[in-house]
């Protein structure tokens, strides 16, 4: 009796010694802000990115499409991009799991402006918790400087939407974004924000094992922001690289299969060394 009670408390101490990295679905490219237009391939991970840690499989997103404007006075163009998609399998330190990639053609990312990328995934049950979980997920990409509707909302059921521009941002510089929810303010929300803290590998579908950076304490792994009365965060990016923020719970979906659903919103920002 005394060994198994040792046992489960050796369990226990494993468990919570592993870092509280959070779920993050990734829309990943390395450069979103390009000087001409050219063939972009993004990968579709959804897995914890500070530590590199587990991938969950993704099934076939339900949506993935980009918003084009061309100028501030451009049309907004809508571009299907799920016809791209091709299944991969994503590489962590931890394990393998289904992913996918989009290769887009020169000729849908030619022009100079705003690019966001939407994708809403299918959701993805969490066993360990008994829940759904779909991550409403934005990366913006810009080409030749010219600005376009990168402040503008996706009209989404939950999104991010930036105050500053997310593909112009220096080390240091402070990132501000408001939450919404069927278009309306999100206040006191819960955000977590996870630093991508080793570098994707394009060519082999797998995270670097080189970390960026080491977190002092479990708590820098997975930080935390409240969104204010009306919706708004700020967060002063620290490092170089690639910044992600996800909003619990914020989309107005709330079951899926007759089970509760997490609806969360994610944003993906890079902030560059001057």
């Amino acid at each position: 009796m005394k060994l198994k009670v040792a046992f489960l408390n050796l369990i226990a101490l494993m468990v919570f010694a592993i870092p509280a990295s959070a779920h993050f679905q990734m829309v990943y490219t390395p450069e979103i802000a390009k000087n001409k237009g050219a063939e972009t391939q993004f990968k579709l991970v959804f897995t914890h990115p500070y530590e590199a840690g587990h991938t969950m499989g993704m099934g076939m997103p339900q949506e993935f499409y980009m918003l084009h404007q061309k100028g501030e006075e451009g049309k907004t163009k809508k571009v299907d991009l799920k016809s791209y998609l091709k299944p991969i399998t994503w590489k962590s330190l931890t394990n393998s799991g289904e992913a996918y990639e989009a290769t887009l053609p020169k000729k849908i990312v030619r022009s100079m402006g705003d690019y966001t990328l939407v994708l809403v995934p299918a959701p993805y049950y969490e066993g360990e918790e008994d829940i759904y979980i779909q991550q409403v997920t934005k990366t913006y990409m810009n080409v030749g400087g010219l600005p376009g509707n990168w402040a503008a909302p996706a009209g989404l059921k939950t999104e991010w939407v930036p105050l500053v521009k997310p593909y112009a941002m220096w080390t240091g510089m402070v990132f501000k974004a408001q939450l919404l929810s069927n278009g309306k303010p999100v206040p006191n929300a819960d955000v977590e924000v996870e630093y991508m803290n080793h570098e994707p590998d394009m060519k082999n579908n797998a995270f670097e094992k080189k970390a960026k950076s080491k977190a002092p304490h479990d708590a820098f792994v997975t930080m935390g922001i409240k969104t204010d009365a009306h919706g708004y965060i700020e967060f002063a990016t620290p490092k170089a690289g690639w910044w992600g923020f996800c909003a619990l719970g914020s989309g107005p979906d709330t079951e899926y299969k007759g089970k509760e659903l997490s609806q969360d919103a994610v944003i993906w920002i890079k902030a560059v060394d001057m």
